[in-house]
């Protein structure tokens, strides 16, 4: 095989205690092939997609291992040197292409920096050259105009695509990818997506593609490694993880991933993983696997080989039952009484612009209607005109029979509370100088809680997202991504709302995290009768959790109805583009 990327026996730690972050991590990707690394939040894929380039997190060591790209052992360089190899021999994608520009410079500037700072090109006119090369790459447009652009002035796809095109500038053996298409939605991840297979397998790059989109591993990856507590518990060719998995929790994950066929229920795992400093010697997975024994105990399982091509650590190889596509069952049946919220009419926009026009909705208590549709086809300016986040509408909204004021300010108490909204971005909805418990607690302040009643609500919710009430006395920082996702999730519903308004609230989340927020909300609805807005841009979860949906496109709703019909039968040709352009693992694995 022709290796483009070695990892062997790689360890990382906790500066401060000692205690392992990952392990034993041994990987091998050939040149021109994906390998997708999988698991869940805080498991070590990002730790180990840096370390390929050298780099650490603050309070992170490397303990040992060698990483090698093509021939060159990236960690036995001097610091100097492997700044001079990141971009020239191994490149990274960061998971937000908005925060990896530089938004004082235009993307022309951008793209010639990164060849001067690798001497990459005889002249300027060969380096001229270069970049119009790179963005025709990447699709997108070479003329000067376009060039003069800054990263703002452009969408979020066409921001990670340079991005894409200053990892491949100077034609690098290997390419780190975390969580490329995080955030994008299907039309422009899968216009992203068909651009790092070209490029990988045109120009001979190794690389490693990290996500918890198990659709997406389906889509591009030729291998999967699957990693539990920073450690990789089985590896192999896509075909074989997908359907004939064979550790655990493996089966797990692949249970987990909603698909858009509709086949299979979306099952969630209870318990978290262990944190480093809190492993056990043996399994590390024991604890929340259905056939552990004692034994499991012992000692970290030796790595079992299903084939030449699939490997497992797991002692139990041979008892794991295969997974089973069970019948999904019915649609939940919405309360047909009186409507919770009702949307009349409805347009919106900025600086006099409209973007929004006519929109009309209706969502019932016990209800769940998922707005729909691509990047900037004004989904989210719906919801946060509910919210009483966006001012600039005009129409009507009845909420329990009270027509809603513009703003949030306006509205009396009782609406505030009774509409709750959970945000896109769990890295920024949450104050980092407050505590989880202060920052959950906050509603209550306002409505005058008292102070006792509001700690044991705060450790109430906190149970109820599936995160221990030690946790209120943490800080943003010391969470994952999927952690503080259910802290926001937690703090919207401390105050028992009637209606949650959720704008991309799994996007971050890893399949289990989200199959556990899904089960969690429907659990909410059905016991509380939690009327929902879910905005978002995944289309097999909508399958899972909605009743109805509307398909949003240049701020028009262009197509209404049940979950199943919309999805499984659609009517428009808009709602069909966006549906075929949306990875799905039995399609892929046909």
């Amino acid at each position: 095989m022709s290796e483009g990327l070695r990892i062997v026996d790689l360890r990382l730690d906790v500066e401060a205690t000692g205690n392992d972050i990952v392990d034993q991590v041994t990987i091998s990707i050939a040149k021109g092939k994906v390998l997708a690394l999988v698991g869940e939040s805080g498991s070590g894929k990002t730790t180990v997609g840096l370390a390929v380039l050298g780099h650490t997190r603050r309070g992170v060591s490397i303990n040992c291992g060698q990483v090698y790209c093509g021939d060159t052992e990236i960690l036995s360089l001097t610091e100097s040197d492997q700044r001079k190899a990141r971009g020239h021999l191994v490149s990274y994608v960061p998971q937000d292409p908005s925060s990896s520009l530089n938004p004082a410079l235009r993307i022309g500037l951008q793209l010639r920096e990164v060849l001067e700072a690798h001497n990459f090109g005889s002249s300027d006119e060969a380096r001229k050259s270069r970049i119009r090369e790179m963005m025709e790459e990447v699709l997108l447009p070479t003329d000067d105009d376009y060039l003069r652009r800054y990263p703002h002035q452009l969408s979020g796809g066409q921001q990670q695509r340079v991005g894409l095109a200053m990892a491949f500038a100077c034609r690098p053996s290997v390419i780190v990818l975390d969580e490329p298409t995080t955030g994008l939605d299907v039309s422009t991840q899968a216009h992203v997506l068909a651009t790092i297979r070209q490029m990988t397998s045109k120009h001979g790059v190794a690389a490693l593609y990290i996500t918890h989109d198990l659709a997406v591993v389906a889509d591009i990856a030729d291998e999967v490694a699957v990693l539990y507590a920073g450690r990789v518990v089985e590896q192999g060719v896509v075909k074989d993880i997908f359907t004939n998995p064979a550790h655990p929790y493996t089966r797990h994950l692949v249970a987990a991933a909603p698909d858009i066929s509709g086949k299979k229920e979306v099952v969630g795992l209870s318990g978290r993983a262990p944190s480093p400093g809190k492993r056990p010697v043996g399994c590390a997975f024991a604890s929340r696997c259905e056939l552990a024994t004692p034994e499991c105990q012992d000692s970290f399982p030796k790595e079992v080989a299903m084939s030449a091509s699939h490997h497992v650590r797991c002692i139990k190889v041979g008892q794991v039952a295969p997974v089973l596509l069970a019948s999904k069952g019915a649609s939940n049946v919405r309360d047909q009484g009186s409507p919770v919220l009702e949307i009349k009419g409805v347009d919106a926009g900025y600086s006099g612009v409209t973007v929004v026009h006519d929109v009309s909705l209706t969502i019932r208590k016990g209800e769940c209607l998922a707005l729909v549709g691509e990047s900037g086809s004004g989904k989210t300016t719906v919801s946060r005109a509910i919210g009483g986040l966006h001012r600039e509408w005009t129409g009507t909204m009845v909420f329990n029979n009270v027509e809603l004021q513009r703003i949030a300010r306006q509205r009396s108490p009782e609406n505030r509370r009774g509409i709750q909204y959970v945000f896109q971005n769990p890295y920024g909805s949450l104050n980092p100088r407050r505590t989880v418990g202060d920052s959950i607690s906050r509603p209550l302040a306002i409505i005058g809680t008292d102070k006792s009643e509001a700690s044991k609500a705060v450790l109430d919710v906190l149970e109820k997202v599936n995160l221990p009430g030690s946790y209120a006395n943490k800080y943003p920082d010391q969470l994952s991504g999927g952690e503080r996702q259910r802290v926001a999730i937690a703090r919207a519903l401390v105050s028992k709302p009637d209606v949650l308004v959720c704008d991309e609230v799994t996007s971050a989340l890893d399949v289990l995290v989200q199959a556990a927020i899904v089960d969690l909300l429907s659990d909410l609805r059905k016991n509380l009768g939690l009327a929902m807005l879910f905005v978002t841009h995944n289309l097999p979860l909508v399958r899972s959790i909605a009743d109805e949906v509307a398909v949003m496109s240049e701020g028009r709703i262009v197509e209404f109805g049940p979950a199943e019909s919309v999805i499984g039968d659609p009517q428009q040709a808009y709602t069909k583009s966006l549906i075929m352009a949306t990875p799905s693992i039995e399609r892929s694995m046909r």
